[in-house]
This record gives structure tokens, sequence and C-alpha cells, in this order.
């Protein structure tokens, strides 16, 4: 019988196989899975083996290492050599990253005269004094006179020809005497440090100065020999009185070239590497005389000389040529004006710049700074004090950077900023006329709250309904306040920009009463472009740049400055500045007022009395006065109308004295000129534009201050007064117009009244 079944070869019937089976939908995922196990054992496996092959082969190298097992003394040795080696990669690696930004500086034509040396005149072509490098190459090293050198170098770096540009030992003498003081009585920087500092730093007193410092020193000996570095220190480094070099010196103390001075003289120039300021001859002869006497000692000390050739010196102590304070006296103003030369970058390097400076009123201005700050510095607490006063279209007048230049250079009046207070409000309301406010507008004056912040007013109460005039005039913070929040933060912070006032991007709500910090310089730009009718305004203190060279006129502010650019409307202008005449007519700013001579201006009084501000202007001059701490300690409850506004009248009291009167726009004549008179009106675009004055106008009287007072008084009470419906009709007979209590109107009375006619009198409240 047929069957399907084939035989085996034991002679069993094997089974057929079976057909294949169709392909599943899961078989993606079965090979999916078998892969990933497979990597998954591949580095499992992989990790395994090199984890042992680790541990192998770190156990092979100890075993090797036992062979080099040093016991004993030899071990110490070695452990500490190992550990130096390590240090000293880590500190190498340290070294090269400070050293890097410090060698950036080297990078530029350093040997180059790459500064400008300056003679400056006031306005009216004299000379106030000396800025920049003043570089001698026709007075080699070996023509200076050997004392000169030996002062030079027994006072400031005996070691010099001995050290690799860091005076070690030096350093470390000065530091264990300065811990033995518990002051700072010695300087450990050698030359080399000290013409690195001159050459590529600043003065900054920072650990990060002083590292570059000691870096540049080290290159500047791989780079120059030590007599080149002692020449070019000897001409690079300040010594007073505007002038650089010893060169310079000689010529400005003793009147003679460098070549022929004496010992005396080599000793007192010796000096004033120290602190030129405060050992200037011409500013502090004996300080400077009692610091040659110590050079001289150091000569002695050094072992250059001996105490009998240094006698003569010590009896007969050189004596300067007679140099005018004058010189010293515009000190800040001449460090702006060499700034403002170094921007504008001409050509050539030698120039002679015929400045804005009025010697006079600079020197007014430092005399009641320092007047002021002595009569009040120690009871209020006040200890720095800046100024500024410049022309509407911003020629700098007269500028007061602090208290005393010798103990401090840093320039407050341009460098300093601080928060200007209420002197910053009039940006706020500028805001809002042109924002279609009118003086006379009425706002209420009430608590307003944003968010967290409540500003209140300096006293503390509330006025009501109040004017945009008054408002100013008392200087009430809500009122700003209330105006920003229907204007818009960005409108008034448009105005404040648009005169150069530099504010964050997004100011915070008590910008508006003056929080921001501002530059004292920028914020009188600002108050010159109210003096001026609307126009920008670029202070600046340069009339005219010449090359020494030829002559050649390489500026001229007549001819080259950019046409004044109008940033506000005029009548806007003049609003405001009727608001701010007012202010210091009847308000905050009365201690600023001028007799005759119409004034507009701002006080300014931050939190905790920290500063106190008077920003003011006539039609010829605007003057910034702040004074303050500069470690921002609270003043003794200082106003703006308390010290700076009497600073503020004192120096421009004496400015206006013998000029023909200019009349800002929105201000009154001048009072007190004759019938006729003219008052040239202050214009920018224009020029100066005669203005008629009226014969009523030109008769005006002075009030006195008590008068003013109670007329001001009696303003107040009216104001304040309940409104009454002011009905009137023509008297019959002669009889005085009589308000009428609970009516509010008014009726006629009768002669028989015991009145004079024509009289108001009230009945009632």
């Amino acid at each position: 019988m047929a069957t399907d079944e084939t035989p085996t070869p034991d002679g069993q019937d094997a089974p057929a196989s079976p057909p294949p089976a169709p392909e599943s939908t899961g078989g993606w995922r079965r090979r999916f899975a078998d892969r990933a196990m497979a990597v998954d054992a591949w580095l499992d496996t992989t990790l395994w083996k090199s984890f042992n092959w680790a541990v192998e082969s770190w156990r092979r190298y100890a075993t090797a290492l036992r062979a080099f097992r040093v016991r004993g003394p030899a071990r110490g040795f070695f452990e500490l050599v190992g550990d130096a080696a390590n240090l000293g990669t880590g500190g190498f690696v340290l070294l090269l990253a400070l050293a890097l930004p410090a060698l950036e500086a080297t990078k530029t034509d350093w040997r180059a005269k790459a500064d400008y040396s300056v003679t400056f005149l006031d306005r009216w072509g004299n000379e106030v004094g000396r800025r920049g490098l003043m570089l001698n190459d026709s007075v080699p090293l070996t023509e200076f006179p050997d004392h000169l050198i030996k002062a030079l170098i027994a006072t400031e770096d005996r070691r010099f020809f001995e050290h690799f540009g860091i005076d070690v030992l030096g350093t470390a003498r000065a530091i264990v005497a300065n811990m033995r003081q518990q002051k700072v009585r010695q300087g450990g920087s050698s030359l080399s440090q000290q013409l690195a500092k001159n050459l590529f730093l600043t003065n900054e007193r920072t650990l990060e100065r002083k590292i570059k410092e000691a870096f540049l020193a080290v290159w500047l000996e791989t780079h120059m020999t030590k007599q080149e570095i002692l020449k070019l220190y000897l001409d690079r480094a300040y010594m007073g009185g505007g002038t650089h070099g010893v060169a310079a010196a000689s010529q400005f103390y003793f009147g003679k070239s460098v070549r022929d001075i004496d010992l005396a003289e080599a000793a007192m120039l010796a000096g004033l590497f120290k602190a030129p300021t405060s050992y200037a001859p011409h500013v502090n002869l004996p300080a400077a005389r009692a610091r040659a006497n110590d050079v001289l000692s150091n000569m002695v000390a050094a072992g250059f000389m001996t105490e009998g050739q240094v006698l003569g010196a010590r009896r007969h102590p050189a004596t300067p040529v007679d140099r005018a304070r004058t010189n010293e006296q515009a000190d800040y103003f001449l460090d702006y004006a060499f700034n403002a030369i170094r921007d504008m970058a001409p050509a050539e390097h030698t120039l002679v710049v015929r400045t804005t400076i009025d010697p006079e009123v600079q020197k007014k201005a430092e005399e009641v700074v320092e007047n002021a700050l002595r009569q009040n510095g120690e009871e209020l607490d006040i200890s720095q004090a800046a100024a500024v006063f410049m022309t509407p279209d911003g020629a700098v007048r007269a500028m007061v950077g602090g208290r005393e230049y010798g103990a401090s250079q840093f320039n407050r009046a341009t460098d300093a900023a601080r928060q200007p207070g209420s002197s910053f409000k009039p940006y706020v309301y500028l805001a809002a006329l042109i924002g279609g406010k009118k003086p006379s507008s009425v706002v209420t004056d009430q608590p307003v709250c944003i968010g967290n912040w409540c500003p209140k007013n300096y006293g503390g109460g509330y006025y009501g309904r109040v004017t945009l005039m008054e408002a100013i005039a008392r200087s009430l913070n809500s009122i700003p306040v209330q105006l920003t929040e229907q204007l818009g933060r960005e409108k008034v912070a448009a105005v404040a920009r648009a005169v150069g006032i530099d504010l964050p991007i997004k100011p915070d709500w008590p910008f508006v009463i003056g929080s921001s910090e501002v530059h004292m310089i920028d914020h009188a730009a600002g108050y010159a472009a109210f003096a001026n009718g609307g126009y920008r305004v670029h202070p600046t203190p340069i009339d005219q740049v010449v090359a020494s060279s030829n002559g050649r006129v390489l500026y001229d502010r007549s001819r080259d400055a950019p046409p004044p650019q109008r940033i506000f409307p005029p009548d806007k202008v003049a609003e405001l500045n009727s608001m701010l005449n007012n202010a210091v007519e009847t308000g905050t700013g009365a201690r600023a007022k001028l007799d005759g001579i119409p004034a507009g201006g701002k006080t300014g009084t931050t939190q905790s009395s920290r500063d106190a501000w008077f920003c003011g202007f006539t039609g010829n001059l605007v003057g910034i006065v702040w004074v303050g701490n500069d470690d921002y300690r609270p003043m003794e409850r200082v106003t703006g109308g308390m010290v700076p506004a009497p600073i503020w009248h004192d120096v421009m009291e004496f400015a206006h004295k013998g000029i023909e009167l200019k009349q800002a726009p929105g201000f009154p004549p001048p009072r007190g000129v004759g019938p006729g008179a003219k008052v040239a009106a202050t214009d920018p675009a224009k020029g100066l534009q005669p203005v008629p004055v009226s014969q009523d106008a030109a008769r005006q009287k002075v009030l006195s201050a008590k008068a003013t007072s109670a007329i001001g008084g009696l303003a107040d009470r009216l104001r304040n007064a309940a409104p009454v419906d002011a009905m009137t009709k023509p008297p019959a007979r002669s009889g005085a117009l009589v308000p009428l209590s609970g009516e509010g109107r008014i009726r006629l009375a009768a002669p028989a009244a015991g009145l004079a006619a024509g009289g108001l009198v009230p009945i009632g409240r």
C-alpha cells in the first residue's frame, strides 16, 4: 500500500517537515530586541575588560614603583621636589593668565610721543596752565647733573641697578616697615614699576593694577637698558604745576635749564616724584624744603655724598621763581580741557589752546565753595562740593571739581554720578507742558502709591489742589509722579535723554523725582537748553586749537562746531522758565534770588540728605552746584536751598557785574535798567537779538526780602481762600464793594460805614 512516509536509516519512520509559517507581524521587534541584547552584551564585556585592564595596569605600575621607593631623609627631599614641581606648574599657568592682560598694553607704539603737550590760554588769551607730556630729547642722560641722578636713585630706588624690575628686598623692607607703623609709610615700587604705571596704567589702587605693574616692569627690563629706563622716567614723571619731566619742571620752578640746577634745587626736584601736588614749591614752599632735606639725608644714607657735601644745600635751600597760584586754580578745568583735546585727536601734538574759562569767575567760584565748606562743613558734615558754570550755548566758564585738587584729582563735576533729587523735576514738567499742560493747570497734591513705592513731600504734608507753577515752586513729589502716570515714563525719559542725561533703558518709577544718577556736566547741559530756548547743548572748554609748530588753526569753535539743534518747542520752554523763575522768586530757591536779574532754578535734595543741589540759570549763565560726601555719607539735613543755593547766588552775582544782560525765554526783563534800554535775548540759532524794554519795566524797583515775603504770604492766603462768585455792580455814590458772607454775593456799602471809597472790605469770615 502506498505511503507518504520516508524510511529513516535506522528503520524508523520520520514525520514529514511542516510547511513554512507565514511572516509574523512581530518579527522585526524580535530582531531589534536580539540586536539590542547583542550590543548590551558587547558593552558590558568591554567595560568589564577595561576595568580589569586598568586595575591590572595600576597593580603593575605600583609594583614597578616599589623599586624606586626612597626612605629616610631622601624621601622628604623628593616629596618636596615633587610638590614644588606641581605648584610651580600651577603657578606658571596662573602667572601666564595674569601676564597676558598686562602685556596687551605693550602692543601700542609706547615709545613714541603718544600724548599731547598743550599750553592753555583763558578766553582773553592769557596763559592759565599746561598739560601733557613735555618730552625734551635735547637733554641726553649724560648731561643731567650727577647730583640729580643720585638724588633720584637715593630717594626712589637705591637698588635700581641691581634688581630685575622688582626690588624684592626693598618691597619686603617696605612691608615690614608699614606693618610696624600700621600705615603706609614706605613704597615698595621700583623705578621700573613706576615707569610702567606712567606709561601703561592708571593711578587706581587695586591689586589688579599692582599685578600688571609688576609684569610690565619686568617686560621693560627685558626690552630696555637701565639707562633708557632712567631717561624715560626722568622725562615722563609728573612733577606738579602741570609739568611732566625734570627738564620742564626745572624751567617751571627755577627758570633755568636742568643742566644748570644745583644740589639744593636737584633735591627739591627729586622730592616731587613722591607727591608732586603736595610738595610743589610754588604751592607749599615749607613742605617742599622739608622734603628736599629728606632727600639730602637719603643721599648721605645711601653713601652717595657725605654730610659735609650736603651741608651747604641744607643751609641754603632752593628758592623757586614766583609762580602765581592762579596757574593751579583751574586744575580741574585744565584736566577737563586736556581730555577734550585727546578726544579731538588732532594730528599735531604740541598745541596752544584758547579755552572758554573766565579766570575771574573761576577764582570766585573756588573762593565761594571753599568759604561755604569752611563755614558749614564740620557742623553739617559736608566734605565735598563741585560746581559748573557755563554759557547757554555750552562754553564752560568755571569748574570746581572738588575741594582740593592736591588731595584728590577726581573731578566730581565731570566724572561723579550722583542722584539729582528734585532738580530732575523740570524735565518732568517740560514733558507735561509739551503734552498739553499749562503752568496754570491744576493737579491735586495727595498721597500716591505705585506698587510699594509711596513718595511723600519733604515736610510730610499735602497741599490739595495746586497749579503746576505752585507745585514746582514748593518742590512737591506727588505731582511729577501723577504727571508721569498720565504721560508715560517713556516720554519723560525722552525729554531727559534729549538734553544728554544718561538713563536706563527702562527706568524705575522713582527716577521722576531724581533717583537715577546723573553727571553734573550733563545736568548743566540740560539747564542750558532751558536758558537758550530749547536747543541741545554740548558743553565744551575749547574755543580754538592752534599748532605750535606753524601757527595753523586746527579747530575754531565758531567755524567748526555743529549748528545748534532745536530739541524742544520754544513756547513750552518759555512756560517752563516762567515756572522756574517763580521757584526762585517765591519757592525753595529763594536764597538764589539775584537783585535786579531774573533767574530760574530748582533745588534738589536726595534721601537722607546724601546729595544737595541747586541748578539755575539767567539769560547769561547757567550754574550747577552740588555738595555732599564722596562715601555717600548723609549730611545733617542739608537741602539744596540751604548751602548750594547761596553758593550759586554769590558766584552768579559776581559773574553778572559789568556785563550786558541777556533775557532768557519766559523771564521778565532785567530790573533796574534805564528807560528805553535794550536787553539781548538768548538764542543760539539767531545770535543775540535785542529786546526792547518798556518804560514801566525799566522803572521797576527791587522789593526788600521782607516785602517780598509778605506779598508771597498774602498770595498764598488768597489762593487758599474760599471761592467767591464775584458779581459786581458800579458803586452808587462813592460806596465800596463788600463781599457778603453766606450768599457770596457782592453789594454796595455806603460811605457812612466809615470805609475809604473804593476799598474792598470782607464781612463775615
